[in-house]
């Protein structure tokens, strides 16, 4: 129509159908409708090439990130859950570094819930087998890694920062506590982690740092930004803070990052009453699951000078 409208508009009316019923307007449609074919062959190509990995696949990745580091698979249990987990030189800890996976693969697409939340890239894991300290413990989220009877997908869902979950954390941590004589707890929490981190320290008193990368720490603005639907059936971090605002914590952020943008940390300190010990940092370049595991060593130097 705009070809059609042009010609009309710049030539005689005869000879606007003279060109506009010519072999050379039926030769560019064929052009134009071949190249959109190739180009949705392609895609088609590109897409069908793509194979999720299985869920044997995902814990074959996740051992080959550990076994180079001196980490030995747990698996630990509380009263809902079995828990899939890493965890290295624990003996004689008085300060265990704790990292909390993100949500994983909990969605195939955006309106199809996965069947295993495993994820594809354990980017807490790598961050894990990253950190050069003793005591350093991996946990996965509920159901990730494991396949039982207790999992049910509201878990990776709509549930996925519920109290009972927390619980179950809280029930980990304790366990730890006096299995190995640990008397205190740095969370590191990435992107879902980081709530769920929030959320244990929210209920503790034995926290002493409080880290979470490219967290999820105010679920309402991160739903209002994603036009998603609430998790009315989780706990909100931010609802939280005036119980964590005495904590230390730093929140590092991804300049790049289009998942948790710095507004929903911007929408969680609002509701703090003393902002004496939240901090933040913006990584230029670093998105969501970019840039932080090849940098995290020397994110770890400024946070223990800092």
């Amino acid at each position: 129509m705009f070809l059609k409208v042009i010609v009309i508009w710049t030539l005689k009316s005869n000879y606007v159908c003279k060109i506009y019923n010519s072999s050379f307007l039926r030769r560019y449609i064929v052009s134009v409708i071949r190249f959109m074919l190739f180009t949705f062959l392609v895609f088609m190509a590109v897409a069908c090439s793509y194979k999720i990995p299985t869920h044997k696949e995902r814990l074959l990745r996740a051992e080959s990130l550990t076994q180079k580091r001196d980490f030995q698979q747990l698996r630990l249990k509380s009263d809902d859950f079995s828990f899939f987990s890493y965890a290295k030189n624990l003996q004689g800890c008085r300060v265990a570094h704790i990292y909390i996976e993100g949500d994983g693969f909990a969605w195939r697409t955006s309106s199809q819930i996965s069947q295993d939340p495993t994820p594809l890239n354990p980017l807490a894991l790598k961050l894990a087998t990253e950190d050069e300290r003793s005591c350093v413990i991996y946990l996965a989220r509920p159901c990730q890694y494991i396949s039982s009877k207790e999992c049910f997908q509201k878990y990776w869902t709509s549930h996925r920062f519920s109290k009972k979950v927390i619980k179950n954390y809280e029930q980990l941590l304790d366990s730890l506590k006096r299995e190995y004589g640990i008397e205190s707890f740095e969370l590191y929490g990435y992107s879902g982690g980081g709530a769920v981190a929030t959320l244990i320290a929210a209920f503790r008193n034995d926290v002493s740092l409080l880290v979470t990368i490219a967290g999820n720490i105010d679920t309402k603005k991160w739903c209002e930004i994603h036009y998603l639907t609430p998790l009315s059936a989780s706990l909100n971090p931010a609802e939280y803070i005036q119980e964590v605002e005495n904590i230390p914590q730093i929140h590092l952020i991804g300049g790049d990052d289009t998942n948790v943008k710095k507004d929903v940390f911007d929408a969680y300190i609002a509701k703090a009453f003393n902002r004496d010990k939240i901090a933040y940092k913006i990584y230029p370049g670093f998105t969501h699951s970019k840039g932080w595991a090849g940098s995290w060593k020397s994110i770890l130097k400024e946070l223990k000078n800092n």
